[in-house]
């Protein structure tokens, strides 16, 4: 087998098992929270979303000095550093006495973990440009198909062992994928002068910082999109189902459909960006996201929403891959590091934008206002990315 590809093979198995791990967390946090002593609905919804989306903004100021030190020493010490201290911060939060400790435990998890965004470069740089549509989709499908596991695991888990021990069983799995990520082999080191290239530098060297720029954005404006509901689907599973026995599960299944669509269509969406063009299929997702926003705010029962959400994973699955794909043909191998660093960073600004604001906009505005707020971003971003985006990357696809 090639280097690239066993590389490929581990990342991809580590991502798994981290995965399945973090994606626990999303279903049973606003029950957690209640146990720690917050009650009301309206309170809930709105510790859920800074609980949930406070790391992100430590998480993007940091992903671009881990990339930086990506470039400068290596990606394989970032990605063991970072899936290593993932592991340990899940551990603490199952030790937390209030929710207080909880957003103190995600900020601080959010300077040093950056798990994807360590790993990310690395796939980028071990493997051929023909082939890196494929190996992003095949990396995403990991992720997703853990993600896919995850909550419907943690809603049992719960509920058979409670959440303080789930948290433990979260940080144990991100711990086991550590332990895989000493196999990888990295062949490709950084030069030594890449380091020192200034950010001014590094942009001129593009051959459509535009376009670049214009990704960030576009990560950002989808990543705010896809948080401002994620944190509180529990708490509109209860609303629309006030009957349900086993919430913990039920949230979890619904978490889950998304995670179920883009596990079988990430690979195929990333194989077809290498074929297409990346820019066909990031516009095709943004629109069929979009669009599928609106009847989520119009559901009456849990297996709808779980329909929607199967739809909405199938556009997120083409995002991811595209975007990375776009990234990776028009920046020098390099600069990979960093470049994935800034890109990372505005998905975890937009992620605790869209958490902490989420929250805030439900209580305000209720759920279905919050569904088609993110159904008129979304197609905006794909009518803007079309024209700032895609007509301006030279030398892919088309």
């Amino acid at each position: 087998m090639d280097i690239w590809k066993k590389n490929l093979l581990i990342c991809c198995t580590a991502s798994f098992i981290v995965s399945v791990g973090m994606s626990q967390m999303a279903p049973i946090l606003p029950l957690y929270i209640e146990e720690l002593g917050v009650h009301d609905p309206g309170a809930v919804a709105r510790w859920s979303g800074i609980v949930f989306g406070c790391n992100f903004i430590s998480l993007a100021i940091f992903s671009p000095i881990w990339g930086r030190l990506s470039d400068k020493y290596g990606r394989k010490p970032m990605v063991l550093r970072a899936s290593g201290w993932l592991g340990l911060i899940m551990i603490a939060m199952g030790l937390a006495q209030s929710v207080w400790h909880l957003v103190a435990l995600r900020l601080v998890q959010g300077a040093l973990s950056g798990f994807q965004a360590a790993a990310i470069p690395m796939i980028a740089a071990e493997t051929p440009k023909n082939h890196s549509g494929w190996a992003m989709g095949m990396f995403f499908t990991a992720q997703v198909s853990g993600g896919l596991l995850g909550p419907v695991f943690g809603g049992w888990l719960s509920e058979s062992i409670g959440y303080r021990h789930s948290f433990f069983l979260i940080g144990t799995c991100c711990l086991l994928g550590c332990l895989a990520l000493t196999q990888i082999h990295e062949t490709r080191k950084p030069a030594p002068q890449t380091a020192a290239l200034s950010l001014r530098e590094i942009f001129s060297r593009l051959p459509a910082p535009g376009a670049l720029i214009g990704l960030f954005l576009t990560t950002l404006l989808l990543h705010f999109s896809l948080s401002c509901v994620q944190p509180i689907l529990t708490v509109y599973i209860a609303q629309i189902e006030p009957d349900t026995e086993h919430l913990a599960v039920v949230s979890g299944a619904v978490f889950s459909s998304a995670g179920i669509a883009s596990a079988l269509f990430a690979s195929k969406l990333g194989n077809l960006s290498d074929h297409l063009g990346a820019q066909k299929v990031l516009l095709s997702s943004l629109t069929l996201a979009g669009l599928v926003s609106i009847p989520q705010g119009l559901v009456t029962a849990a297996w709808q929403l779980a329909v929607l959400r199967f739809i909405h994973g199938i556009a997120t699955a083409g995002f991811m891959p595209s975007t990375n794909n776009l990234i990776r043909q028009i920046t020098p191998s390099a600069c990979l590091g960093r470049i994935y660093g800034f890109n990372q960073s505005a998905q975890f600004l937009g992620m605790f934008t869209g958490s902490f604001f989420g929250g805030q906009l439900v209580a305000s505005i209720g759920f279905a206002h919050t569904f088609f707020l993110v159904a008129a971003l979304l197609l905006l971003d794909a009518l803007w990315c079309n024209f700032a985006i895609c007509r301006k990357i030279p030398g892919t696809n088309h």
